[in-house]
């Protein structure tokens, strides 16, 4: 059944937000998370959340506004409200985005190596018993803090 946010409890409120939380933080993986938000949240909703992380990321990387509202087709009242969050309210926001980021260049990484077929990652997945008696030093992980 419907409940509106004010007929809430205090105490009803916030262990409602807490078993979310944790339900959400006890989900490992990517896919893990698509099925459980796929789950929970109808085909909009997740729309929704989608185009406000996206927003977020734009804001972040000092889009401007006008731009924003353009490329998405947002209303201002969407826009200023993502900026809210990031500023004012929500700092876990700007946390979780900070970590999309991380995994965005990781992905962007990973893309790369795989292009190029002739380069030496390439040689060596294709062939990796010539490389048995001479390994190579694995390059370290670029990480974004």
């Amino acid at each position: 059944m419907k409940r509106k946010l004010g007929d809430l409890k205090k105490e009803e409120f916030i262990r409602t937000l807490d078993m979310l939380y944790t339900a959400a933080g006890a989900v490992k993986g990517r896919d893990a998370m698509k099925l459980f938000l796929r789950d929970l949240l109808t085909p909009s909703e997740r729309i929704m959340l989608g185009r406000r992380i996206w927003i977020a990321r734009l804001l972040l990387a000092g889009t401007e506004r006008r731009n924003i509202m353009k490329k998405l087709k947002v209303g201002p009242n969407t826009i200023e409200k993502v900026a809210r969050w990031l500023h004012d309210q929500f700092p876990g926001y700007e946390e979780a985005l900070k970590g999309l980021e991380r995994e965005m260049d990781n992905r962007a990484l990973k893309r790369e190596v795989t292009t190029d077929p002739f380069s030496f990652a390439a040689m060596k997945r294709r062939y990796p018993l010539h490389f048995l008696l001479f390994p190579t030093p694995k390059p370290k992980k670029k990480y974004r803090d």
